[in-house]
């Protein structure tokens, strides 16, 4: 296999059924992949998604979740990645995470703009319509994208994660305002919706903010103050004992800010929704306002 050096770019497989292809990208001596659908049609000016997996996972798991959503992409002029971490992890801003990414401080700015790079010079994607999603360990790597790469990440959805406090965090924040989306359970096993300690694989990765102070954090930093709009969303799902109620800071030319609180949510997706449906129209909304 040759490496193709202007692009550091390496096609590795095409799945004929799905037209899946799972490229590699050489970074300071490892090799990061991705994978995303061949557009069926051309995409020029349209949107990037990354949609991240969590802690242990790989992007192969986050294909299901977004199915619904990959189904429309073409009509929508979108192109969702789904990246790996490395060794099944990311290193996010959880200074006390054990993972390998973490401990040898794997460069995802590097991974995630290179990314950025080969999509826009390939597909003639729009830098002002790149967005991330993640879920749990993913959801992370989607604060860290905002918190350092806000010049290139144009809005963020994270589920089931808080923000690690300041004694937890090891990333220096460009304190950027951004439209955010978080989705998170008031009973959450892993990510505890009140913060605190969280574990996992039985190991301690440090504390979170509350989910209230995640959420204001990212309201301040995009100058709201006061009370946020709050909607209850339809109960969809009534097997499911779960509710959403949705908390909103939205003015015309400003970053929205989103809060899901899920109630009696567990750390997973929320039954009355379709997660990924509902955050691409978050993201396409923020887009045409801003």
């Amino acid at each position: 296999m040759k490496c193709i050096l202007s692009s550091v770019f390496l096609l590795l497989s095409v799945a004929a059924h799905s037209q899946l292809i799972t490229d590699s990208i050489l970074i300071k001596g490892h090799y990061r992949t991705f994978s995303y659908n061949k557009p069926s049609a051309d995409i020029t000016g349209g949107s990037l998604m990354f949609v991240m997996h969590g802690s242990g996972g790989s992007g192969s798991d986050m294909i299901k979740p977004t199915a619904n959503l990959q189904a429309i992409a073409g009509n929508e002029k979108l192109l969702i990645i789904y990246p790996d971490g490395y060794l099944h992890y990311w290193n996010e801003c959880r200074k006390f995470s054990t993972a390998e990414a973490n401990k040898i401080d794997i460069d995802e700015s590097a991974f995630f703009t290179a990314m950025i790079n080969i999509t826009r010079q390939k597909f003639g994607i729009s830098k002002e319509k790149i967005f991330a999603a993640g879920i749990s360990g993913g959801g992370q790597m989607a604060y860290k994208l905002a918190l350092t790469m806000p010049d290139k990440i144009k809005a963020i959805a994270a589920v089931v994660a808080n923000l690690p406090d300041s004694a937890s965090c090891d990333c220096t924040y460009a304190n950027k305002p951004l439209p955010v989306l978080i989705i998170n359970g008031t009973s959450d096993g892993t990510n505890p919706y009140n913060g605190g300690e969280m574990f996992v694989n039985n190991a301690s990765y440090g504390v979170v903010l509350s989910t209230e102070k995640t959420f204001a954090y990212w309201a301040a930093l995009d100058g709201y103050k006061g009370t946020p709009e709050k909607t209850l969303l339809p109960d969809t799902d009534t097997t499911g004992h779960e509710t959403i109620e949705s908390y909103s800071f939205h003015e015309p030319h400003k970053p929205r800010v989103t809060l899901l609180k899920v109630i009696n949510g567990k750390h997973g997706y929320p039954g009355d929704i379709d997660t990924y449906m509902y955050l691409w129209q978050f993201f396409k909304s923020q887009n045409a306002s801003l």
